[in-house]
């Protein structure tokens, strides 16, 4: 009778796990059923039919012309410096620093700030073109044409001041190490690299914007909840009228050491939800967390010091054929900066799609840390997809490798939804 019992007993529990089994058996099928039901690229291309053709004509108008202005803005450059050199203005400005000066420090200081505004005078139609009636022809700048001058003219007297001292402190360098000015000379731009990264965001950018706590206290708890589950020393959340110059959404955590700032525009608060803020939030906080300040001043750095060597070896060259022999002595002559600049500016073009491929790493690393710290990739996509009245959404593939910073729009949207695919039963 026990025996009997105890099998009818085994029964009964062979029969409940079996039932069991069969049930997660079911729940795992079933699971797996909604997986394959989420087509992810199907969901990125509904978000990319969802952009009125209208609309995206007009944005990949507006990106693709900005291909071209990367070659018309170095032919005018190369136009500016011509000008310089072969109608006297060059001559007579080494005329007339010299008389204000004897020294060679003061008269390199002088001698850059005035070729500062002149350059930037002759280059004033092509500015005025692109950083103002382009913009408004694309309906991307809110600015009226007093207030764009206004920024143009504070952009030019930090050009003045910093750019020059900075450039007066390469040719001490230039002068005391000779034919090593190229080597020396990188190791100063990274002293100043460093010195912009800790002062642009607490002393030049409020220059330009008003920079104030944030009011939203849901919202900026939900940022510094992220923050400080990152780790990212940020105890508050600022805020800034981007407004008045565009509509553009954004945000950025900015400095390092102690002057770490987390911002956000106007526009990111008034045109998107508290999904989609984290979601920007968490990309930008990303690029904190993953040490992108330091990686790209270091690969930065490289070109520099490769773009330096390059511009030691084309202006030695083209000192030695003799055109300029009567305008500029040696590498040493300030007289020089302005082919110097301009041989660095050539460099800069050929090696855009280097620079791009560095950003643009580092943005798609950002993005994946923004899904997994924030979770909202269909807010993900729908920022993306906000980003594209001024960003051509879906180009081709060398395309999207020499000329884009960012990833495109179609690329991040896919990234969001597989994100999504991978987690939507978790």
């Amino acid at each position: 009778m026990k025996a009997s019992l105890l099998i009818l007993l085994f029964c009964f529990c062979f029969i409940g796990v079996s039932f069991a089994a069969a049930d997660s058996i079911a729940a795992v099928q079933k699971k797996d059923i909604v997986i394959k039901k989420f087509d992810y690229e199907a969901a990125t291309q509904a978000y990319m039919d969802s952009i009125p053709q209208k609309d995206k004509a007009k944005s990949d108008a507006y990106f693709e012309g900005g291909y071209w202005l990367i070659l018309w803005n170095l032919i005018y450059g190369i136009a500016v410096v011509a000008i310089f050199y072969f109608t006297g203005i060059a001559a007579w400005l080494k005329k007339l620093v010299t008389r204000i000066s004897r020294n060679n420090n003061i008269q390199n200081f002088l001698y850059v700030a005035i070729y500062a505004v002149i350059s930037y005078l002759l280059s004033f139609p092509s500015g005025v073109y692109t950083g103002y009636f382009r913009e408004h022809q694309y309906n991307l700048s809110n600015l009226n044409f007093g207030q764009w001058f206004g920024e143009e003219m504070i952009n030019l007297g930090l050009a003045v001041v910093f750019g020059s001292l900075i450039i007066m402190v390469f040719y001490i360098f230039i002068r005391r190490t000779g034919q090593n000015w190229w080597k020396w000379c990188t190791g100063i731009a990274l002293v100043f690299l460093i010195i912009g990264a800790l002062v642009a965001p607490v002393f030049i950018s409020p220059l330009f914007n008003k920079y104030k706590p944030l009011a939203d206290a849901k919202v900026k708890e939900g940022i510094l909840s992220m923050a400080r589950a990152n780790n990212v020393p940020a105890t508050n959340v600022y805020e800034f009228d981007a407004s008045k110059q565009s509509d553009r959404i954004s945000a950025n955590v900015s400095g390092f050491a102690g002057t770490t700032r987390v911002s956000l525009n106007d526009n990111l608060l008034k045109k998107c939800s508290p999904e989609e803020i984290q979601a920007v939030m968490g990309h930008e906080l990303g690029h904190y967390v993953l040490n992108h300040i330091y990686k790209m001043i270091s690969m930065f750095l490289i070109l520099i010091f490769i773009g330096f060597a390059f511009v030691n070896w084309a202006l030695n060259r083209v000192l030695a054929g003799g055109k300029f022999h009567s305008m500029i002595s040696d590498i040493k002559d300030i007289a020089g900066y302005p082919l110097l600049t301009l041989i660095f500016s050539v460099f800069m073009f050929v090696a855009t799609p280097v620079f791009n491929t560095i950003i643009r790493t580092q943005e798609i690393e950002a993005d994946m840390f923004g899904l997994n710290t924030a979770r909202h990739p269909d807010a993900f996509a729908k920022v993306a997809i906000k980003l594209s009245t001024y960003r051509k959404m879906n180009p081709g593939y060398w395309e999207e490798i020499f000329f884009f910073d960012h990833p495109s729009g179609h690329n991040r949207i896919l990234e969001a939804m597989r994100w999504k695919a991978e987690h939507l039963n978790k």
